[in-house]
């Protein structure tokens, strides 16, 4: 009541400020206007006031409800725990005693049942990966069926299991001796599937008309090699498939793919010369070029020698060969002195020189620079090998295998090419110094047989 009072008080004393300062305002609120707007939110304020006590009780009450059911339910799941419990600790004791009469009545079969699931493992295991297993691809699910059959001992192998998985094994030796042709899906190198004809050589190989195939086990599919080993290789697998009867040298790989893949792995010439680089290739070329003048420059030297050898059986003077035309210069100057005669069978010797010796320094100069060139393709590839190095570090031998490869494979073709072209300069140069010396006597004799008669 005070409180209202004092409202009251306050509420009349802001009255007559406001009506003291806005006596001229014609809005203005009277005395009984701002009493009756104080009882009417005086009463609102009551009324809110008792709805939200009455609904704090209302709240209360029901908590204290849920609290009664939480505490039965909490109760009641107690209950179940303990029956629970005590029903797991007579299960555990049921399957005591059934493990124990179990293992009495199995006796020694459980050994036998823990070999049986042991094979019937390492069975499914050598099945996977076996090449058989293109041709029988559903013996795996037996397998599996029964190892799951016997390690979860819910259930007994019977004799017919037993019989089957022996029966499995028995077939799996025989096939592994055995050659075998069928058809079978096959993809090729370039991704294409195609169902072809294809021989299975034991549990070893698979070859077709285009050379050696893959097994992928995982997928059970046959795919033909990227890259095909050696032509003697796969000339024994084309014997093979056209073979009828009859035994047939055939590459056998006994590893199962192993040797098969480093051979596939292994350069063949084509990638050595590749990897000498443009200076290998320089080589190369620079060999062939000698090679082609050392047999050209035989083969004529060769025609020289034979011609040069008629002409020594024959009487008269033939132009057709060196020797030849150097006894017509004889006898076109018979009549001279000697000195004129020395001077003119020197003078047509001379003139035979360039033909017989044209192209021998060129041979001998590629003998010397094919050698120089392959030190300067293993300087590179050293460089090469060092800059690797420099930017990776030598932990990875493949990252520097590129530049010694360049390094090995350019003095390697240096001293190939150097090799043959030192014999062949040899050999031609040789057949010359024949023909040189055959002329130089023989002018000699003519001079010496003139000076004879003259004197």
């Amino acid at each position: 009541m005070k409180r209202i009072t004092i409202i009251i008080a306050a509420g009349l004393l802001c009255l007559g400020m406001t009506t003291a300062y806005a006596q001229d305002e014609s809005d203005a609120l009277s005395m009984a206007e701002l009493l009756s707007l104080i009882e009417q939110g005086q009463a609102r304020d009551s009324q809110i006031a008792r709805q939200r006590e009455a609904e704090f009780a209302q709240a209360k009450n029901r908590q204290q409800s849920l609290l009664n059911q939480s505490r039965a339910n909490r109760t009641r799941e107690e209950n179940i725990s303990e029956s629970l419990e005590s029903r797991f600790e007579d299960n555990q004791q049921k399957i005591i005693t059934a493990s124990q009469a179990l293992d009495e009545r199995l006796g020694a079969l459980k050994e036998l049942f823990g070999v049986l699931q042991t094979v019937s493992g390492d069975t499914q295991g050598v099945f996977s990966t076996s090449l058989t297993n293109i041709q029988y691809p559903d013996r795996g699910e037996f397998l599996v069926a029964l190892g799951s059959k016997m390690a979860g001992a819910s259930s007994l192998a019977s004799i017919a299991d037993i019989e089957r998985l022996w029966g499995m094994i028995q077939k799996e030796i025989i096939e592994s001796g055995r050659v075998v042709r069928f058809s079978n899906i096959v993809t090729k190198a370039d991704g294409q599937q195609e169902e072809m004809d294809v021989i299975r050589i034991g549990s070893y190989n698979v070859i077709n008309e285009n050379g050696y195939l893959k097994y992928n086990s995982s997928e059970g599919t046959l795919t033909e090699l990227a890259r095909q080993p050696e032509s003697r290789y796969t000339g024994t697998t084309s014997d093979l498939m056209n073979a009828d009867s009859g035994t047939v040298t055939f590459g056998l790989d006994v590893t199962r793919g192993t040797i098969l893949g480093l051979l596939v792995e292994s350069p063949t010439i084509k990638d050595r010369i590749e990897q000498g680089g443009i200076v290998g290739y320089c080589i190369i070329a620079l060999g062939i070029v000698g090679l082609l003048i050392a047999i050209w420059r035989w083969f004529g030297l060769t025609g020289d020698s034979r011609r040069v050898a008629a002409q020594l059986k024959r009487d008269t003077a033939s132009t057709d060969n060196p020797l030849g035309r150097v006894l017509a210069a004889y006898e076109s100057n018979s009549s001279a002195d000697t000195e004129t005669i020395e001077l003119k069978l020197s003078e047509a010797a001379l003139k035979e020189m360039p033909g017989l010796t044209k192209g021998l320094l060129f041979i001998k100069v590629v003998s010397a620079v094919a050698p120089l060139m392959g030190l300067l393709g293993t300087v590179t590839g050293m460089i090469k090998t060092f800059q690797v190095i420099t930017l990776y570090g030598a932990g990875d031998p493949k990252m520097m295998a590129g530049g010694i490869s360049q390094a090995l494979m350019t003095t390697v073709l240096g001293l190939v090419v150097a090799i043959p072209m030192v014999l062949l300069h040899t050999a031609v140069s040789g057949q010359s110094r024949k023909i040189i010396n055959i002329l130089q006597s023989q002018s000699a004799g003519l001079v010496a047989q003139h000076s004879e008669r003259n004197g």
